[in-house]
């Protein structure tokens, strides 16, 4: 995913890591389910470690746990380019699947497709397996809260 020059990270993956355990500490309760591995300029890479709790009747990775990587990346694209606002929020996600997931690594390659003063909309491949076979595509928007004085 080429980087975008004009989109800066202001945050690191470590402060995100942070971050999110402690306004969001339900996510991954003691668990390394939904990580951010990547942050570069104009996007992120999270990954799920999807395991037997993520799986549906016939051993496929579920579709609210794709979902959820999916926020998660917008989430971690709007915190690493806009900054740690806990009160950001999605106001659209779109998703479709188009392969089955089984257990193991998952990421979502996410990018920003444009980044403004109130919203933030991106997208992100979620893809698996040892050739990084797309099993889904998802868009959303996030909601940037304005800038407290």
């Amino acid at each position: 995913m080429p980087s975008q020059a004009n989109l800066k990270p202001v945050m690191g993956i470590k402060d995100i890591a942070a971050f999110i355990a402690s306004v969001y500490p339900q996510l991954n309760d003691q668990s390394d389910s939904y990580v951010t591995t990547d942050v570069f300029p104009g996007g992120c890479t999270v990954r799920l470690n999807a395991d037997e709790r993520h799986l549906r009747p016939g051993g496929t990775v579920s579709g609210p746990s794709l979902f959820t990587l999916a926020d998660i990346g917008g989430y971690v694209c709007v915190l690493s380019h806009a900054g740690p606002d806990a009160l950001s929020v999605t106001t659209n996600l779109n998703i479709n699947f188009m392969r089955k997931a089984e257990a193991g690594p998952i990421d979502a390659h996410c990018r920003i497709l444009k980044l403004g003063r109130s919203l933030m909309v991106f997208d992100c491949d979620i893809v698996t397996g040892p050739g990084g076979q797309t099993i889904a595509h998802a868009t959303g928007t996030y909601s940037i809260p304005p800038k407290r004085r």
